[in-house]
């Protein structure tokens, strides 16, 4: 029988139960069970596709072409076991299905209530990852405790507790105790508190994770235990990491929450194998070979979740690298008022990700010009790619204001157009290229190197392509369309020959890569970018020499 682990949350959002619900996958993982995650989310809509980043962040996309919350992200990268569709059920998601069935006749009459009809939706959602292959179920409860759209959920995972057993279902819930400056001392009133709301409604929390910046004595301990009727070696400590995400897990691991889970499920506590992980995060936190500065120039820049996995991504390739990555967040609009130079000088490579609409498009297409002119190392991902192609048109091929149909329908050179199938769409939410597809690489170019097979298949999630009527000009002039879908409609890959590292991608490598195993386009746009800093600081040290060996000897 598959155990469940039920994580919640208290007092605010954004507390990282994402991040420890990873953690705990990790640990348990590495004991050696088999284990899937999983994100409710308490929102309205459907699912994220049609939000805005600034609201959202980012949108994971699952191998199956789910547009899912960005927490998938996490239980990927740490786990390396991938999710799919029912991964990630919004109160949208469930609302719709029940109400669908409701149409087709589906409760032969019944009055159809949220208990017990939603919240029987929630826990088929729940049993989706029953499985004979999975050991453990981690499933995360969005919002916090007390939150209106939260309550369907919470009601749905104490019946589902009761349903299966205390051996079989445990609660963890992640609450705050905050440092008063003031007063100089840290409370738990607010996880107290936040701990009475769910007992209200009939959870009693087994696993109490306490979130604080600084560490807790043990009559702080003693006194949520006491309040909250938690044992007091199971009030877990999980304080700010000092350097990396990647640290947390192997915090946990030094209070033994995992074994206290496998103890408390009835499973066998077998042996922790981290010294993988542990070597990583010590790669991390100590590169050899310094620090570099990449400029990431995009749309929504200043909500730092709307590119979460590209940012993860960039640490992953320098910790292949063996070196410390800095990222310098830069608005394309400011680009437009301040120029390419004034923003991007100094860098050691730049990347351009993706986005939608017309806001921003012309700071991309500068930056790009700037990547190219200056020969920096310039990584370009779905939008990014689109920008590339147009620079490229516009500035190396002679098609004055080439543009993507999405900015301009009525453009002389549209470089990019809609996709052929994607023109008889109207609906906007999971309607676009969404999921894994294939794609074939140009052997002896930079992405073949990269990653080193010819075949390979990556996360979509756009509606514009490269037009293929433009091929032989963009060929001609020394572009290289370096991957392609396997029957040759669609390019995939492009990169320029006389350049040191400049490559684009339609599809998104960063929701493939992890810490243990750098995304092959990440890590070598990384490494180009170490040798060109490196390069750099040579010429700079080089001319300073110069100039000392020319100024005149002071004389007595």
């Amino acid at each position: 029988m598959t155990k469940h682990i039920f994580v919640t949350g208290g007092v605010v959002s954004s507390l990282g139960k994402g991040l420890t619900a990873a953690s705990l996958a990790l640990l348990l993982q590495r004991r050696g069970y088999r284990v899937r995650m999983q994100k409710l989310d308490p929102y309205l809509n459907v699912d994220p596709g049609t939000m805005s980043p600034y609201q959202h962040g980012e949108v994971y996309v699952t191998i199956d072409g789910a547009e899912t919350d960005l927490d998938l992200g996490h239980y990927e990268r740490f786990t390396g076991t991938y999710c799919t569709r029912v991964s990630n059920y919004t109160t949208g998601r469930i609302y719709s299905d029940v109400i669908s069935r409701e149409r087709e006749g589906g409760y032969l009459g019944k009055t159809v209530q949220v208990i017990p009809h939603i919240t029987d939706e929630i826990k088929k959602a729940i049993r989706s990852l029953d499985s004979d292959d999975v050991d453990i179920a981690i499933t995360e409860i969005g919002g916090t405790a007390g939150d209106i759209e939260s309550l369907p959920f919470l009601e749905a995972i104490r019946q589902y507790r009761q349903e299966i057993g205390r051996k079989n279902g445990l609660f963890v819930h992640i609450t705050l105790v905050p440092y008063i400056k003031a007063a100089g001392e840290l409370k738990t009133k607010p996880s107290q508190q936040s701990v009475g709301i769910l007992r209200t409604i009939g959870i009693i929390p087994d696993i109490l994770i306490c979130r604080c910046e600084r560490q807790m004595k043990e009559d702080h301990k003693e006194k949520l235990a006491l309040f909250c009727n938690v044992d007091k070696n199971l009030v877990i400590e999980e304080t700010d990491v000092a350097h990396s995400i990647y640290e947390v897990p192997i915090e946990l691991a030094k209070q033994d929450v995992d074994v206290y889970v496998m103890e408390m499920l009835n499973l066998h506590v077998t042996p922790l194998e981290m010294d993988d992980w542990k070597q990583m995060v010590d790669k991390l936190i100590h590169p050899g070979n310094g620090e570099i500065e990449i400029a990431v120039v995009g749309k929504y820049i200043s909500l730092r979740d709307s590119y979460k996995s590209i940012y993860e991504s960039l640490t992953h390739g320098g910790i292949a690298s063996n070196v410390k990555v800095n990222v310098r967040m830069v608005e394309s609009e400011e680009i437009e008022k301040k120029g390419a130079e004034a923003l991007l000088a100094g860098v050691s490579g730049i990347l351009v990700p993706g986005g939608f609409g017309n806001r921003g498009i012309e700071g991309k297409i500068q930056t790009i010009r700037y990547a190219r002119e200056n020969n920096v190392p310039f990584f370009g991902i779905c939008l990014g790619m689109q920008c590339s192609v147009m620079e490229f048109a516009r500035n190396v091929c002679g098609m004055k204001g080439a543009n993507s149909t999405e900015f301009n329908e009525k453009t002389a050179y549209p470089v990019i157009d809609l996709m052929e199938e994607q023109k008889n769409v109207t609906k906007k939410g999971g309607t676009m290229r969404l999921g894994t597809y294939p794609c074939r690489l140009m052997e002896g170019t930079k992405a073949q190197k990269a990653y080193g097979v010819l075949n390979i298949s990556e996360r979509h999630r756009h509606r514009f392509e490269f037009n293929n009527n433009y091929s032989k000009q963009v060929e001609e002039k020394g572009m290289i369309l370096s991957g392609v879908s396997p029957d040759g409609k669609l390019v995939e890959i492009i990169e320029l020959k006389d350049h040191p590292w400049f490559v684009a991608c339609q599809f998104h490598p960063e929701f493939q890569s992890t810490p243990l195993k750098a995304h092959p386009l990440f890590r070598d746009f990384i490494a180009a970018a170490l040798k060109c800093s490196a390069k750099g600081k040579r010429h700079k040290r080089d001319n300073d020499l110069t100039r000392n060996a020319s100024k005149p000897k002071n004389r007595k």
